[in-house]
This record gives C-alpha cells, structure tokens and sequence, in this order.
C-alpha cells in the first residue's frame, strides 16, 4: 500500500451518513461509552476500498452504502500504552498505533439494514446512533479524537448541520 506509514497498522475507517447528514455511531462492547465510526484492519492483499466495504458490512450489516469521497492520505493515531500492550498481544504485532485510509459513505436504503450482531464477525458494538460531527468528535475516545476532527474537516463539504442527532438504538432492547 502506498505510502503506509513504518509501524503502524494498515485499516480503514467509515463515516456513514444518513439522508439528513448525520453520521453513523455506535458504542463498544468492551468500553462502554466509547462511540466510534466503523473502522477495521486491511486484509493481504486487499485495497483499502474494499477493506471499507467489508468492514462496513461485518461490523454493522450494512450493504446499501455509496462511496462519496476519500480521505487522500493515512491518517494515523497512537495507541496509549494499555491500549498497545492489549492488541499487541490479540494482533500479534508490534504496532505503535493505526494508519487508516477514510471513506465517506451514504447509506443508499433505510436504517433497517443495520445488524450489529449479523454474525459475519464478532460483535463489536452495543448499540448505534445517527449523530453531528461535532457530537462524533466529542464522543470519541481521547486518542482518535484528532483523527476524527481530520475526517470531519476533510468531510465538511458534504456534511450539513441541518440533521439533530436521533436517539440510539440498541441491540439490548
């Protein structure tokens, strides 16, 4: 892949947004809390437009996504030190953090789609809302927050602030 930074694990991330521009977040399994864009690691072989695809669908059941635009380059982010140590060890690697390449996606059919526990992967998340991008940034966890202000500044011709976030959904009820 080129120009992926030396040290850094190769991944894709997803801004989904909904007819209203809202953006698409959910809540980890394993940090309650914790809202993040869809994202996951690139496979061998695999360019990071599919990689986003099948991340997208894995993750969440969405199929009915367009691409819209790109982030032109890996954007990275480093892993606190607990955080390192802990998928160090489930990855098998010595990754200082992640370098990801950014879609933006607009969901082409309804909401109904979503399926956070399809069973093409482990579940990852708890529960899901549309969001505003300032809300996207605020939400997210210290460490990724400045990659999320880059693909939101990067993604603003697109986005308006005309939607209000709606309420979240969760697979507990």
């Amino acid at each position: 892949m080129e120009d992926l930074p030396s040290g850094y694990r190769p991944n894709v991330g997803v801004c989904l947004i909904n007819s209203d521009n809202q953006v698409f977040v959910a809540s980890r399994l394993n940090v309650p809390g914790a809202w993040q864009m869809p994202q996951g690691g690139i496979e061998e072989g695999e360019e990071p437009t599919a990689a986003a695809i099948r991340e997208l669908r894995e993750e969440t059941g969405i199929v009915s996504a367009e691409i819209l635009a790109e982030v032109p380059r890996w954007l990275t982010y480093d892993f606190p030190p607990a955080v390192k140590a802990k998928v160090n060890r489930l990855w098998g690697g010595e990754w200082h953090g992640q370098a990801q390449k950014w879609f933006l996606m607009r969901l082409t059919k309804d909401e109904s789609e979503v399926n956070l526990a399809s069973g093409e992967a482990e579940t990852e998340f708890s529960e899901w809302k549309w969001a505003s991008p300032d809300e996207v940034i605020e939400q997210a966890v210290d460490y990724k927050r400045p990659t999320y202000e880059e693909v939101m500044t990067t993604f603003r011709p697109y986005l308006s602030e005309r939607g209000i976030a709606a309420k979240c959904q969760s697979t507990k009820w």
